[in-house]
């Protein structure tokens, strides 16, 4: 009897690796068929005394994003705005550092941004910009229309889902502030490097102006000898 139960539990073994590989397949497959909304995502340099634009087709009542930082330049802030088709201005911030703006499309057609420097004369901007279109498509068929709770494997694809769109917009956050940093930390650099080389000249003009002065003091002044006349 003891022989004839391990086939069993060899077999009931077997059994759970296929279930626990398929599984894994299927959290998988849930994981990269979600997908993020349409639109761009981008860092560009806007020169000083310019305006630079954007456009995107947006249809009727989809919704809209737009997430924006200055990265380096001047003061860190930038004037933006955003138009609809019509040409009406339906959000505008004049020197920003960073700002976030939703809106839902109430006119179909395109809609254009502008990040503008023209307040500046010398200052060089780096703007970064997030501009997402509609809503973002669910993880799993039918979510939103369910009856049903989840499962347990639909509950984990959900949970790892969220946790990593927070680890992508942590590591956003983290890269632009680590490129902003960077950008600090090299101005600051530079400033130091031309304030050193500043103080050793003065130094070195001081220095030898105190040695002529001293040699000065020390020098003796012969008189010119007198002619004598008869």
């Amino acid at each position: 009897m003891g022989r004839g139960a391990a086939p069993s539990a060899s077999a009931s073994a077997s059994a759970s690796a296929p279930t626990s590989a398929s599984a894994a397949l299927l959290l998988l497959l849930l994981l990269l068929r979600a997908g993020r909304p349409r639109g761009a995502e981008l860092t560009f340099e806007l020169p000083d005394s310019a305006r630079q634009c954007f456009h995107e087709d947006v249809d009727r009542g989809v919704r809209f994003s737009l997430d924006y930082q200055v990265i380096t330049g001047g003061h860190y802030d930038v004037d933006c705005y955003v138009e609809d088709p019509l040409g009406n201005t339906i959000y505008r911030e004049t020197k920003k550092q960073y700002d976030s703006f939703t809106h839902r499309a109430e006119v179909k057609g395109v809609y254009q941004f502008c990040f503008s420097n023209e307040f500046s004369t010398f200052s060089h901007k780096t703007v970064y910009f997030d501009f997402q279109v509609g809503d973002e498509p669910p993880i799993l068929p039918d979510m939103g229309n369910r009856v049903t709770a989840l499962t347990q494997m639909e509950s984990a694809c959900v949970t790892i889902h969220e946790a990593l769109k927070t680890v992508i917009d942590s590591q956003t956050h983290y890269r632009l502030r680590e490129a902003q940093d960077r950008a600090r930390a090299e101005d600051l650099n530079s400033r130091v490097s031309y304030w050193s080389v500043g103080e050793t000249v003065a130094l070195f003009v001081v220095s030898f102006s105190q040695v002529l002065l001293l040699k000065s003091f020390f020098t003796e002044k012969r008189a010119s000898p007198r002619a004598v006349h008869s």
